[in-house]
């Protein structure tokens, strides 16, 4: 995301360096504590999601007296995490977790662990022992700086009162520009404690840390003769195009070159779904015309993407005949997996708007790319070789029918947020996405647990928006706890549990690669007197009367027959949490699938079959 577009777009730290500095406001008299608030209405934080403790709870005083920050009281740190995650993810805003020291703190690792991966602005403030304390083990104390140091992009211990509003200014400029990313904030309790003076802005400093936003012009042009000339282009589109908001300018390019167009797991809904030209995810669980088509080319154009081991598979096999332009704001992604022919350092929607420019003077030029014969193969490839699924014998619910139909029965514009495994694949692949950020998951760390915090952020920072949270049965007991926050906090999430008794993606393995020898996957048994598993049912939770209990209304799903009328039930009920227990058939699978380690080259469309894909016609 750059500063040009962050700034477009949501509040920022009014805070400027050197002579160009606004003078500041009116010098006020306050505790570190009431400093830190203020900062954060400066900022133009909304929402802050937390749980108070000793060493952070000089902040929470504060905060009653009348603060535009609105503070959600949630029942795990961890839930604050990824809460703020998925606020910053719906919203575009840089999303803000608070916790004590300690186990409060630790208790964030996860999430700032998931952002940092998935490239989420996020602030996490944390409250830390007395600063004469620090190092000698006392009571809760924790060098949550050193633990977190791996995943943010800074972090800043804060001892001295008078640091707080620069640090903060500070903290959320570094997270919201450049790649966006997570950053601690850790405040000692004498600091919060301690009178101090406020005034903003700040004067900031931040010296080696200026992100490179335009890209080199002899680079877009090369990228422009590439796509020119080649006979097979993809663009291969990550999800640093929605941090960008470049999503109208993808769409233009794509209609410009012709080029088809794969977008990750990260960036569904930077390119509409219906779009003829978009062939859907790559990767493990990719369409079987996404990844052959990556794999076939011989010019893969990657906007904001960081070739991923999910999406090239075995790595020295991947795309053999491609050349690579590789666009990126993070240099330090360009080549770390992939040598790059033309690269290009800058924000993606600068990157893509350069390009328009480069590629239409080439069409003026009479360069014009002509990909017939590869249209022709991409589309056989797609046809022959659509998504789908086979319903169950039995006449049990199909956990894809289950996902399909909350797609399709959803209000317009909803967002969905969903936990991780063969639910999120299945959400990937049955509903459409046509907009932006009306996908969020946990893509690069696989964070089991992060839908329902997730969602329940979205709604606070979206709250007009339909989110559904499509989970399985193995996350939703992880976090399902935060049910009780949206409950007594107006955040009306819907909740959909894909209940198939089991860890459904782990078990998809044993069935494959361990002769179906499934050890400790199956969540609705115990052991038994012999030592062998007592099959207790998929009641253990009931999870209608765990939601009942939570304020939550719990419905209950077992019958196609009664699918569209029990999600119409879920679609109408807006004044409190719903929650939806979908009892599916355990044996579905996700496919397509290329197992872990192996070539793209032997992806699956189903069980045992591998798709004939023939030689291209340029071949």
């Amino acid at each position: 995301m750059t500063e040009q577009a962050t700034g477009a777009h949501h509040p920022q730290p009014r805070a400027r360096s050197g002579a160009a500095q606004q003078q500041p406001a009116t010098v006020e008299h306050v505790t570190g504590a009431q400093s830190l608030i203020r900062s954060l209405e400066e900022v133009g934080a909304e929402i802050v999601f937390g749980i108070p403790g000793g060493a952070i709870l000089p902040a929470y005083d504060p905060m009653m007296d009348s603060s535009k920050v609105r503070h959600v009281l949630v029942r795990h740190e961890q839930g604050a995490g990824h809460a703020a995650t998925g606020y910053a993810q719906a919203t575009g805003k840089v999303g803000v977790c608070m916790a004590t020291s300690g186990p409060g703190a630790t208790n964030l690792v996860t999430p700032i662990a998931d952002a940092h991966m998935d490239s989420v602005p996020l602030v996490a403030i944390t409250g830390q022992v007395a600063s004469k304390a620090i190092g000698t083990d006392a009571f809760q104390e924790a060098d949550i700086c050193g633990i977190t140091m791996p995943i943010t992009k800074h972090n800043w211990l804060v001892t001295d009162p008078a640091e707080i509003p620069r640090t903060i200014a500070e903290a959320f400029h570094v997270a919201s520009t450049g790649r966006p990313g997570p950053v601690l904030v850790d405040i000692a309790k004498d600091a919060l404690q301690a009178r101090t003076t406020f005034s903003w802005p700040p004067h900031t400093d931040l010296p080696g840390y200026r992100p490179v936003t335009k890209p080199h012009a002899k680079q877009i042009r090369e990228a422009a003769k590439l796509i020119a000339q080649a006979r097979r282009p993809v663009l291969y589109v990550g999800g640093g195009v929605l941090k960008a908001r470049a999503t109208a300018e993808l769409k233009v390019l794509a209609e410009l070159t012709g080029a088809p167009v794969t977008t990750t797991l990260m960036a569904l809904g930077s390119f509409p779904d219906s779009h003829p030209q978009h062939l859907g995810m790559p990767g493990m669980h990719g369409s079987v015309a996404a990844v052959t088509a990556l794999q076939k080319s011989d010019l893969i154009v990657a906007l904001g993407a960081r070739f991923d081991d999910r999406v090239t598979g075995k790595l020295d096999s991947f795309a053999p005949y491609a050349k690579i332009v590789h666009a990126d704001i993070d240099p330090a992604e360009i080549g770390k997996n992939r040598a790059a022919d033309v690269p290009i350092v800058g924000d993606a929607r600068e990157v893509i708007a350069d390009l328009i420019v480069a590629i239409q003077a080439e069409h003026a030029d009479g360069h014009t790319g002509d990909y017939s014969a590869w249209w022709n193969d991409l589309n056989r490839w797609r046809e022959t070789y659509p998504l789908g699924y086979t319903l169950p014998e039995d006449g049990s619910l199909s956990p894809q029918q289950v996902i399909q139909r909350i797609g399709q029965l959803a209000p317009k514009d909803t967002v969905y947020a969903a936990g991780v495994g063969q639910h999120q694949m299945w959400a990937s692949h049955f509903i459409d996405y046509e907009q932006p950020r009306t996908w969020l998951n946990s893509g690069g760390a696989g964070t089991m647990g992060y839908a329902v915090p997730a969602a329940m952020g979205a709604k606070a920072g979206v709250p007009e928006r339909t989110v559904w949270a499509i989970d399985g049965d193995g996350c939703f007991q992880m976090t399902n706890q935060e049910l009780v926050t949206c409950a007594l906090n107006n955040i009306p999430i819907k909740v959909a549990i894909i209940n198939n008794g089991a860890l459904g993606m782990v078990r998809q393995w044993q069935t494959l690669f361990y002769n179906e020898r499934y050890s400790n996957t199956v969540l609705h048994s115990g052991p038994g007197s012999d030592g062998t598993e007592a099959h207790l049912g998929t009641r253990v939770p009931d999870f209608v009367k765990l939601a009942d209990a939570m304020g939550c209304v719990g419905l209950r799903c077992e019958r196609p027959e009664d699918l569209d009328s029990v999600i119409e039930k879920a679609n109408a009920i807006n004044d409190r949490p719903v929650v939806v227990d979908f009892i599916v058939h355990q044996d579905a699978m996700v496919w397509p699938m290329v197992a872990a380690g192996t070539s793209n080259d032997e992806i699956l469309a189903a069980q045992g079959v591998r798709p004939d894909f023939g030689d291209t016609e340029d071949d």
